[in-house]
This record gives structure tokens, sequence and C-alpha cells, in this order.
């Protein structure tokens, strides 16, 4: 019984179509299913990732038709993190966004990988990441994550030199989001908020048993603990980090537009859930029914500090209910719901969708 990785994001949207445009024109992701929250049938619940959007790649939307706008803090999420290969593919996304118009901060070392952060139309913070050089780079492979790491002066002070860091990008135009920019590896990490990071190991640590592989600060506020926790040797796309923060300075995060409403990691399969459900029910924590999504089954808890968190199976997948070259690009219902669907594709504003081009391709 074992955690597989990250499986999916799911934040709140004010509106569909501004989503899709960005998540799709801009971050050159693909609109892989066009559903509705089975919770909620009168809105969309928009999914994007890779060619099929394999878990770890899929970072989806509700719609909140205006919403107003949500902000992070204790028991939600700060932001997520999508992964690049190298400086080079990150440095040309910088480039790329800013001749969108789009304000970007950073590139900045985080020592393990370097990042950019920028905002998606609602306000979601986003980061993207290169996938190395990793955690060995101050502790050793067989032991990362067991002792305080102190964040390097040298980097504090690089990170801080807001000229050169402003100079620093792609020196000609991007036009397009070419191979080395592709983020079809899809989520390098999501950041998340604790107000006691040791009752916050408890849960990822000793209840999920995910190894943890780095303990340093925030390097933007070095009084702040950041934990991280991963698969195995904690590979790009397994990973949970949370900042340590105050709830009486830093307050507790709002919903609405933004805002991440739940994480999802990837369990193998049925027979496993229903065994994390009673591990999970055993440690006297609040966990849902198995609930039948379609394209995953899904259960639902709470992390210490009221974090939505799922654990959902790894299939059977998009393609369930249309082919791959169709995905996204017509509203897909459950079962149970196509006897409404005139209703409900009637109480939904109809979306554009451009056929995708795949990054990775050098077509």
């Amino acid at each position: 019984m074992k955690i597989l990785g990250l499986h999916h994001i799911t934040i709140v949207a004010a509106n569909a179509q501004r989503t899709v445009d960005f998540y799709t024109h801009i971050l050159g992701q693909r609109l892989v299913k066009q559903t509705v929250n089975f919770d909620d049938p009168g809105s969309y619940h928009l999914y994007f990732g890779d060619e099929t959007g394999r878990p770890g790649t899929a970072v989806t939307f509700f719609e909140w038709p205006s919403a107003r706008r949500g902000y992070p803090g204790v028991g939600g999420t700060h932001h997520f993190a999508l992964q690049v290969k190298d400086y080079d593919g990150l440095l040309k996304w910088k480039r790329w966004l800013i001749d969108h118009q789009i304000k970007v901060d950073g590139p900045f070392d985080r020592n393990y990988f370097k990042s950019i952060y920028f905002h998606d139309p609602d306000g979601t913070i986003i980061e993207i990441a290169t996938a190395g050089p990793g955690w060995t780079m101050d502790e050793p492979d067989a032991t990362i994550g067991t002792e305080y790491r102190e964040p390097p002066a040298q980097m504090l002070v690089n990170n801080r030199d807001e000229e050169r860091i402003k100079a620093e990008t792609w020196p000609e135009a991007v036009t397009r989001i070419d191979a080395d920019m592709a983020l079809l590896n899809g989520m390098h990490h999501i950041s998340a908020i604790s107000s006691d990071i040791q009752r916050t190991h408890a849960f990822f640590g000793d209840l999920l048993g995910m190894r943890r592989v780095k303990m340093t600060s925030n390097f933007d506020d070095p009084s702040s603990a950041h934990w991280y926790w991963g698969v195995d040797d904690g590979k790009p796309g397994t990973l949970i980090t949370y900042f340590e923060r105050d709830p009486q300075k830093t307050g507790y995060m709002r919903m609405g537009a933004g805002q991440t409403h739940h994480f999802a990691l990837a369990v193998a399969d049925e027979a496993e859930q229903a065994e994390w459900r009673n591990r999970l029910m055993k440690a006297g924590l609040r966990v849902s029914p198995i609930m039948d999504r379609v394209y995953f089954k899904s259960i639902y808890t709470n992390d210490p500090d009221g974090h939505i968190v799922e654990l959902a199976t790894v299939g059977p997948g998009f393609p369930f209910d249309e082919s791959v070259a169709e995905l996204g690009t017509s509203l897909r219902l459950p079962p149970w719901l196509e006897e409404q669907r005139a209703v409900i594709s009637g109480a939904l504003r109809p979306l554009t969708v451009e056929p995708w081009v795949n990054p990775a391709s050098d077509a």
C-alpha cells in the first residue's frame, strides 16, 4: 500500500472560457475533459494536462461564475508548480510570458531547482520549476530529509538582487512553446500552508507513508519552516511541500476564485484505496465514502489544518468515454446525469476549444 505521487489539483475559476484560453494558449496544456462538477452539475469541471491527462499532469477547475477572489492562508494551498526540463527552458518561459504581458517574478535559485512565478487570470500562483539538480545538493540520498538544512547565505543574497534577476531572461523572442519548454511532465510540486509542521509530518509522513525529503526554511522568509514530502527519492511529480505559518499573522485560507479546492494523491487501484480508507478511519479522521468520478475513484479527507486531500485511483483515465483524439472537445456527463443533459448543457456557456498542438513536437 503506497502513495504513488500527485494525481491532480482542483482550483476555483470564475470564468471557464478565460481559463481554457489561458491554460491552452499561454501554457500549452491540453483540455482533456469537459464535464461538470458531479456534486454540482450546474457548473463546469475542466481538466487540463498532457496528451491524455495522466495522473500528476492534471490541473482541474471548478467554474464558480463571478466568484469573489479568494486568498491563501493556513489550511489552503499557496501555489502549484509545473516542471520544465532545464534552465534554458525556464528562461524561455519567462520571455514568452512577459511578451504576453504577464508579470513574472524570478528566476530564483531554490537550491534544489530554479523557478519563476506568475499568476493565472484568477490570481492562482503558478511556479515553473526545473527538474533538478535535486535533493542531494546538500545531503546524501540515503539521509535526505533527516536533518535541517540551512538555506545557503549567498543564495539568499542573490535572490534579492532585483536588477540581476530582472535582466536574466531568454535573449531572443519566443514565438511558440517549443519542445524545450513543454510542460508535459506535469506538476513539480504543490505547496500548502500549515500551522504546525510536525503535525503535518505526522499526516503525510507517518500516516500516508510519504518520505520527507527536505527540512529547510522558506527561502523568502527564513523564519518559516519549509518541509517537502515525496515518493522514493522525492522525484518531481510526487512532491507535497508545506510552509509553516502562524495563523495569527497569516490568517486562514478564504475559498474563492484562484484558490485550491483540493489536491489529490494517486493510489494504485480500488483495493488499495479501500485499505487507505480503513487506515484513515482508524486514525480517527473524517473520510468520505468511495466516490465514482468515472475517470477514477476517490476518497476525501483533510490534513490537520483542514485542507481537503483526495486519494484517487490512477485509472481508468480520461479516454474512458472518448478517444484520445477527441479528448476535451465536447461535454461529457457521467451515466447518471445523461437524462439531464439538455438541462445541464443549457445552463452552461458553450466553450470554444481550438485543436491542441503537442508542444513536444518540433512540427
